[in-house]
């Protein structure tokens, strides 16, 4: 890899500093400088007060549905070797979330150390999983890296790299397992199969719009400047002229920097593997969950392409981890597979596992210390 290619982006450092740092934002509010923290309380208190209503909601329904000491029955007789390799493949999952960024910051700063990427994607975790549409994750991303001593055009750079080859990587390994097992998810689905399909073609759209973005910014403006004069017209949007100005200037910094990736073939093969194993683990945590309330019959290769369809419909879901919508999309798909009387609590668990456990534990690395700027050069 050739670090000079990113030391000739200096000469857009200005730009880089004041303009790529627009396309950041948590609910409309722009990360307008790398050393002011992102902030957003109010919206944050909703999103924990919202994931703590679920939460409790859950656990009533669960116990109005089952009965307490159903519940305690059941765990009892839940195989926790099953729990604890649950667990285990969760941290590997952790473990290549943080790689997929640590590549090419390593690509960038020869001494950058895992443990510090691995700090920034569990903080990336924590507020994806706070926010709609995890909107979060990035902005708070890139205030870290800032705190560490790395320049703005560096840290966009390293997260568009990642999200542009973790998205490509997921929509390619879904798009195979679902065709692997069509007909299985096919009789699973019966009557909603429709939405499978309407999921898919949407999401694919959606990778196909990230890629035209890259290559050809002149289409994706085009595309996108109905909508705003739509929304001004609606009184949507505020300023129709400047919204304009803001998203052609947000398209075209994502193009240099979705064009200077070329330059990087190892990096971008590095990343895509790990991404590909990340949509793997993540999707057998449910096959986890499964064997641990004693169930047969369906193979970790059926499971693993219905989690993958949960996905889908999950991305829909405009709540903070897709609060609600994971739950009921998770009932919908596995009640059929899962024994009688087991699928409130497998709910539980698989949440405590995607949803709950992310959020903990990246609050434990959002924890105030002494970090300071490094020498990662």
């Amino acid at each position: 890899m050739d670090e000079n290619n990113f030391e000739n982006l200096e000469g857009q450092k200005n730009l880089d500093s004041s303009e790529l740092i627009k396309e950041n934002t948590i609910e409309g509010e722009v990360v307008e400088n790398p050393n002011k923290k992102p902030k957003n309380k109010k919206m944050n208190i909703i999103s924990i007060i919202l994931i703590l209503a679920i939460f409790v909601g859950l656990t009533i329904y669960m116990i109005t549905v089952d009965g307490l000491d159903n519940i305690i029955q059941l765990l009892k007789s839940v195989d926790y070797r099953w729990v604890f390799g649950g667990i285990g493949i969760l941290i590997l999952w952790f473990i290549c979330d943080a790689l997929t960024l640590h590549l090419p910051l390593k690509t960038m700063y020869k001494k950058q150390k895992f443990k510090d990427s691995f700090r920034i994607a569990m903080i990336g975790q924590l507020f994806n999983n706070i926010t709609p549409f995890a909107s979060g994750g990035q902005p708070m991303q890139a205030y870290e890296l800032s705190k560490e001593g790395k320049r703005v055009s560096d840290s966009l750079s390293a997260m568009t790299m990642k999200f542009i080859i973790t998205q490509t990587a997921l929509a390619i390994f879904t798009t195979v397992i679902i065709l692997a097992q069509f007909d299985f998810l096919k009789d699973l689905m019966k009557d909603y199969m429709w939405i499978v399909i309407l999921s898919f073609v949407v999401n694919l759209l959606a990778i196909i719009l990230v890629l035209l973005a890259g290559i050809k910014k002149g289409i994706i403006v085009s595309i996108c400047k109905p909508f705003i004069k739509l929304g001004a017209k609606l009184h949507i949007v505020k300023d129709k002229e400047k919204t304009i100005e803001k998203f052609d200037e947000s398209v075209s910094n994502f193009s240099t920097q979705f064009k200077n990736m070329k330059h990087y073939p190892k990096t971008i093969v590095g990343i895509f593997i790990s991404a590909i194993i990340q949509s793997m683990l993540y999707y057998s945590i449910t096959y986890f969950v499964y064997r641990a309330f004693g169930n047969e019959g369906v193979s970790y290769f059926q499971i693993v392409p219905a989690q993958a369809i949960l996905l889908l419909i999950m991305t829909f879901i405009p709540t903070p981890g897709s609060g609600g919508g994971a739950e009921g999309g998770f009932l919908l798909i596995f009640s059929s597979i899962f024994k009688k009387g087991t699928i409130n609590l497998s709910i539980l668990f698989w949440r405590l596992y995607t949803f709950y456990l992310p959020i903990i534990i990246g609050a434990f690395f959002l924890l105030p210390s002494r970090r300071k700027a490094k020498d990662y050069k």
